[in-house]
């Protein structure tokens, strides 16, 4: 209940005092190149329930017919809008309505797409039993996920075989020692990384979750 009560208040509150942002935004994907101003992307939640999240739309009308469904970061479908928002983190905001629908959480495992879960082991399956979230270990530790991707010769193989195993137990350290503080802690690291510059640091060189933080 209290995780539930955090989220309510961080979401209404996040989207009133965000509003001007996100007409300033929605103009700008508007003016910049053609298609709809959100984006909706199928995911699996808590439980395995399907459900559609928000996002700003960051790439070019259709962008799924005419590439892979992952993107490295010198994607061709990225637009120039988009390429802004995604370094700010900006095209994530709209999923504050699905917290609003209790569909995901601001802290939480990152939601992943069917096909990827359908590859998951029976112990990484453990990460479903969580309501998804808007950010969380995985979302800081692979912030840089598209550059870390960008010179893989076959995007889908070095997911499934390198990057998710990896995300996944991030995932899973997060539902072992989730609480309240530690969702606090995560918020300001969230904000705090998005105002570092330079190169993507290897996601398992930085730190994991603070001590004494257990549930």
């Amino acid at each position: 209940m209290a995780k539930r009560l955090f989220d309510l208040v961080l979401a209404v509150t996040s989207l009133i005092l965000l509003s001007p942002v996100l007409l300033v935004v929605s103009l700008a994907i508007k003016l910049d190149s053609r298609g709809s101003v959100l984006y909706r992307a199928e995911r699996v939640g808590q439980g395995g329930e399907r459900f559609c999240m928000w996002k700003f739309r960051t790439m070019v009308a259709h962008a799924d017919r005419v590439g892979p469904a992952l993107t490295a970061g010198r994607d061709p479908r990225i637009t120039r809008v988009g390429r802004a928002l995604r370094r700010w983190k900006l095209d994530e905001i709209p999923q504050l309505l699905n917290v609003l629908r209790g569909e995901m959480s601001i802290v939480g495992p990152r939601p992943e797409a069917p096909c990827y879960v359908e590859r998951y082991t029976p112990g990484q399956r453990r990460v479903l039993d969580a309501k998804p979230g808007i950010t969380g270990l995985t979302q800081i530790r692979f912030r840089h996920e598209e550059e870390l991707l960008q010179n893989c010769a076959d995007l889908e193989e070095e997911y499934v075989r390198e990057i998710m195993p990896r995300k996944l137990t991030l995932d899973l350290e997060y539902i072992d020692n989730r609480s309240l503080m530690l969702d606090l802690e995560l918020c300001l690291r969230t904000a705090l990384a998005l105002f570092e510059r330079g190169a993507p640091v290897p996601p398992q060189a930085e730190p994991s979750v603070s001590r004494g933080q257990n549930a």
